[in-house]
């Protein structure tokens, strides 16, 4: 069967496709810019409450954004646009999201 003959293989489809793949491409990347400024801020202690907030508003910000990711990748997934192994650069930045902010130091 030729790409022609294949049932849901049309141009329209694979178009679909890439500017899906493309839009959560780019979310990824500003959720992950959040989630890398939260784990590379360093605190110089627990009394430090600027540079604590500072990384927790950042992977606030970093999973916020990435929930944006997983509504789109959800309906993307359930059209068939996209498989499911999209969930997993998902799940990994929101797990490292959560991480940050419950172990940032406390003031």
């Amino acid at each position: 069967m030729t790409e022609q003959q294949a049932p849901g293989l049309t141009r329209r489809h694979w178009v679909a496709m890439a500017a899906a793949a493309a839009l959560l491409l780019a979310l990824h990347t500003v959720a992950g810019f959040f989630v890398l400024g939260a784990l590379l801020t360093e605190s110089e202690g627990p009394w430090d409450r600027t540079v604590t907030d500072t990384a927790r508003l950042m992977a606030g910000l970093g999973l916020s954004v990435e929930l944006g990711a997983v509504a789109v990748t959800a309906v993307c997934v359930n059209t068939g646009r996209l498989r499911r192994w999209w969930y997993a650069p998902v799940a990994a930045v929101v797990l490292t999201a959560l991480i940050r902010m419950v172990f940032a130091p406390r003031p």
